[in-house]
């Protein structure tokens, strides 16, 4: 079935790459496909048809049952360090239908997740449970509404099929839409398969997709445009207190877009040990720890690259060094910045740091509450926080040029009024999977679409979660 009249435009640049680096297969059908959420704003961004898009023709779409004319459906290829350790991997449960092209020219990947088996699939059904699909649209879209680089969802179908996990669960199918789905385990598998020439057309493709200001063959360029990239996403990771859950390097896409909301949650008092996923049992993942990962896998990147950096492999690991040694100067300028505007600091001095820890020290004792106490900082109010470090502040502020309303207005563009607090993620959820009832995570969507913005509405959405809520835990729901 073909479906031109929703505005789809369809080309398939990646399938031009060698084919080790996917395979042609079509999604699985599904018995009765129900559509439940459908992105009317970002189907009109992608130069779509709503209208088409919500009837059942668009239902059959995004379950996989009927490709779009112009599809090249491909599960794609690629390796992973899974929580340290090396596996071959590629796409078990979701294909790529393929690469629309909006009216402006921008090349986005439609991929459909939880659409059936594919040859990547191990021992894995293919299939994905209503709830974690509803999560990754949730909180990829909370995420666009924060600034953050991210995937986006454009839909979610039920399969009017069961999954079996612990326990028979709802099926459903997830589109998700993103720059690309090339990641570090991409080049991971090339450099395992040391396929060079592969390797070498893999890496002038995305820099051509992703760094277009570079010419192809400027692989330590590329590297460090990769570099300055990922630094820049997990500093407003940090600044807003996400926790992705599973850094692998699977997980860390080549365009610098935030990819796969498994195990992810927000924090909400603070603390950098905070770990929410069920599977990282030793805390690799949790906050603090995400800038490190993020170089560690970047590392592997590097790795991947040197047979393209020079062919004197000692000289080649020299400049890998050389150019990931900016990582944590690069992540420290872009959280630092992002800091001093949270505390409504436009100059800078040298002393902030200090300043800005002393704060973070004093949220850890007090176990404050991260989102919510940056938020209500207000220069002419000590709010029941450490005094000697208000009496700091507020002399900072001082020495700057602009006046406390300019401070006031650089926070509150900085400091969200929500996040999608976990407490009120599960109960839209619950509400959803178990009875059907899909207003509370409507409201939800709502109120994350503009979260700088204050409103009475958002009020209940702010507050923290109830007594009792410690030992919250995430899960990555294969």
């Amino acid at each position: 079935m073909k479906f031109p009249e929703a505005g789809w435009r369809f080309d398939n640049s990646y399938t031009r790459l060698p084919g080790l680096f996917f395979s042609r297969t079509h999604p699985t059908p599904v018995r009765s496909p129900a559509l439940v959420l459908f992105n009317r704003r970002l189907a009109a961004e992608m130069g779509l048809d709503p209208g088409v898009l919500e009837s059942e023709a668009g239902a059959d779409v995004f379950s996989g049952n009927a490709i779009p004319s112009g599809a090249d459906p491909i599960a794609q290829a690629y390796a992973g360090h899974q929580f340290g350790h090396f596996t071959m991997l590629g796409d078990g449960r979701a294909v790529l239908l393929g690469e629309h092209l909006g009216a402006d020219g921008l090349r986005l990947d439609v991929a459909l997740k939880g659409s059936g088996r594919t040859v990547y699939s191990r021992r894995g059904d293919g299939r994905a449970a209503l709830g974690p699909m509803l999560r990754e649209y949730i909180i990829s879209e909370a995420m666009h509404g924060l600034g953050i680089p991210t995937t986006r969802s454009l839909a979610v179908v039920t399969s009017g099929e069961p999954v079996f996990r612990e326990e028979a669960l709802p099926g459903a199918v997830l589109t998700r839409i993103a720059a690309s789905h090339i990641r570090v385990g991409t080049f991971e598998y090339a450099a395992m398969l040391q396929d060079v020439a592969a390797l070498r057309t893999l890496t002038d493709y995305t820099i051509q997709r992703h760094y277009p200001g570079f010419e192809p063959g400027v692989f330590r360029f590329f590297l460090e445009a990769v570099i300055e990239r990922q630094a820049l996403l997990v500093a407003k990771w940090m600044l807003v207190g996400f926790i992705h859950g599973v850094m692998n390097t699977d997980n860390m896409a080549l365009s610098g877009e935030t990819i796969d909301y498994g195990p992810c949650a927000f924090m909400d008092a603070y603390d950098p040990a905070t770990v929410f996923s069920s599977i990282d049992r030793n805390g690799r993942y949790a906050y603090a720890n995400q800038p490190g990962i993020a170089h560690w896998n970047l590392t592997r990147l590097a790795e991947a690259l040197l047979p393209l950096l020079d062919s004197n492999e000692n000289k080649a690991v020299e400049m890998a060094k050389e150019s990931l040694g900016k990582f944590p100067d690069r992540f420290h300028h872009h959280w630092l910045s992002g800091m001093r505007a949270k505390l409504g600091l436009f100059n800078q001095e040298a002393a902030d740091v200090v300043l800005i820890e002393s704060l973070l020290q004093g949220m850890l004792r007090s176990r404050s509450d991260y989102s919510n106490t940056l938020r209500e900082l207000d220069p002419e109010k000590v709010c029941g926080f450490d005094a000697e470090w208000h009496a700091s502040w507020s002399a900072r502020l001082a020495r700057q040029p602009q006046n406390l309303e300019q401070a006031r207005c650089l926070m509150r563009r900085h400091n969200p009024v929500v996040i999608p607090r976990n407490h009120q993620v599960e109960k839209a959820l619950d509400a959803a999977t178990a009875r059907g009832d899909y207003e509370p995570l409507h409201r939800l969507l709502a109120v994350l679409a503009n979260p700088f913005e204050d409103g009475p509405e958002k009020d209940i959405y702010r507050e923290p979660p109830p007594e009792g809520s410690a030992g919250y835990q995430t899960f990555c729901g294969t």
